[in-house]
């Protein structure tokens, strides 16, 4: 995690490979004060007692191979064979057993289970634990979305309450709230908040960000958890929080429903998400730059993909969406998430300033590339990296002064594990030539044959590596 039921019980659930039809919430709903009296308790035990039946504990377990040991000069010192013994280098275990804990929402009566995709990515093993039994359940990966952190697992059980699903369109800041989950694997916890803030995006932490924002206290182990309000039906799936001490701080993050379902639905039915994708790098509206258009909302174009979706359809650098089927553009996240809604090979009728003149062009959707997440470096097999932006600025605390290219995977048993790379370096130079977007980094690796330095700066220290 980033350092960015209503009280019946719940109706059994149709499922098909296909389609998952969700349990969902009344949205006819009054917002009522709590009673007083003298021999009164405010409570909301009844109202969250069946939601805490729909959320489960997930622990994970993944294989994590170390750094090979036995070819250090130091096994062949007498000095260190006098105490150690010769048989000490067959005990150096050559991988690690990394397991993880989080939680999880049920979501069918015949398994289906919601979490955040950081809580079962690159899982060898994933296990559920339901509440009241100790019963261990193995479950299956039935699809994941990285770009919003979600992920769909399956046990083989039937009979599950599910957890009635609000709309989370309706909720507002002031709203009463709770957080449930397993924090630190303690076990079954609820904390009680307030909505603090809505469609809260810009935080750096997923792709398609529309964040509920709550002061309920989120902790490590409720990732994937569930974000009820005072009927006990979802509102979102808890995924993060914003920390400098690893605890929290009452700035907490969830997926709302609505999210959640649409990428739900998608999962179930083709196990991955296919999104629109335009073709082009936005930015807000903003500063200086509100003087230059005549709309003060919108999307604006500062790089156009060769040969892209927008590109064919005549879009250009400066100019600012403002619509698209009829629909305002506020900001570029909107402009995001309007276009990744949609299927690729859709037509969209796109409207934008130029020049201070309107105009409207169709454009023909393409398929969201993987790559446009994060850029592969062919020639260095096994290593990803992103060109440093303000977004991985503020989510790992990197100083502006530091100019590079951020790692963010390293594949094991890659030329880039066994060069020492790892995730959360900035490479900052290549030999002699510096490095200040993924572009360089390519150029530098086609212009140095053969074995060359790698300057990275690891956690604000610097140091050297060999790529050979």
């Amino acid at each position: 995690m980033k350092k960015m039921i209503f009280i019946s019980t719940a109706t059994a659930l149709l499922l098909s490979a296909a389609t998952i039809h969700f349990n969902e919430a009344p949205s006819n709903f009054k917002r009522v004060m709590p009673e007083s009296g003298d021999n009164i308790v405010i409570s909301y035990y009844d109202a969250i007692k069946d939601a805490k039946k729909c959320v489960v504990n997930i622990s994970t377990k993944k294989k994590v191979k170390l750094p090979n040991m036995h070819n250090m000069p130091f096994f062949n010192d007498p000095f260190f064979k006098q105490f150690f013994g010769p048989m000490f280098r067959n005990q150096i275990p050559r991988s690690r057993i990394q397991r993880s804990l989080g939680s999880g929402v049920i979501i069918s009566s015949d398994g289906y289970i919601v979490t955040n995709n950081h809580v079962v990515k690159n899982a060898d093993e994933i296990t559920v634990t339901l509440p009241g039994d100790s019963k261990e359940y193995k479950a299956k990966v039935i699809g994941k979305d990285a770009l919003t952190d979600l992920a769909v697992i399956k046990i083989d059980k039937t009979g599950l309450p599910a957890i009635k699903i609000a709309d989370s369109s309706k909720i507002k800041p002031g709203d009463v709230v709770f957080a449930i989950g397993n924090p630190f694997g303690i076990g079954e916890t609820v904390t009680q908040g307030i909505v603090s803030a809505t469609n809260r995006s810009n935080v750096g932490i997923n792709t398609y960000e529309n964040f509920i924002q709550t002061d309920a206290a989120i902790n490590p182990g409720n990732s994937g958890g569930a974000l009820v309000d005072s009927r006990g039906a979802l509102i979102g799936i808890n995924s993060a929080i914003i920390t400098r001490s690893g605890g929290n701080n009452g700035i907490g993050f969830a997926i709302p429903s609505n999210m959640m379902k649409d990428v739900v639905k998608k999962l179930i039915e083709k196990g991955k998400i296919e999104r629109g994708y335009l073709g082009v790098i936005i930015e807000d509206l903003k500063g200086d730059l509100k003087d230059v258009y005549k709309h003060d909302y919108g999307a604006l174009i500062v790089d156009v993909t060769k040969d892209g979706a927008a590109a064919k359809a005549g879009l250009k650098r400066g100019d600012l969406i403002i619509s698209v089927d009829g629909k305002r553009v506020e900001d570029a996240n909107e402009l995001k998430t309007i276009i990744g809604s949609y299927p690729p090979g859709k037509e969209v009728k796109i409207t934008y300033e130029r020049n201070k003149h309107t105009y409207t062009t169709t454009v023909k959707l393409k398929e969201r590339p993987e790559s446009a997440a994060s850029e592969s470096v062919e020639t260095l097999k096994g290593l990803e990296v992103q060109t440093l932006d303000e977004n991985l600025r503020k989510m790992y605390n990197i100083p502006s002064d530091i100019k590079g290219v951020f790692v963010t995977d390293v594949k094991p048993d890659s030329a880039a594990e066994k060069a020492g790379v790892k995730p959360g370096d900035v490479i900052v130079q290549v030999e002699d030539m510096e490095i200040t977007s993924v572009e360089d980094l390519k150029k530098a690796f086609k212009r140095y044959k053969g074995p060359k330095r790698l300057f990275i700066k690891r956690q604000g220290i610097p140091l050297i590596l060999v790529i050979k």
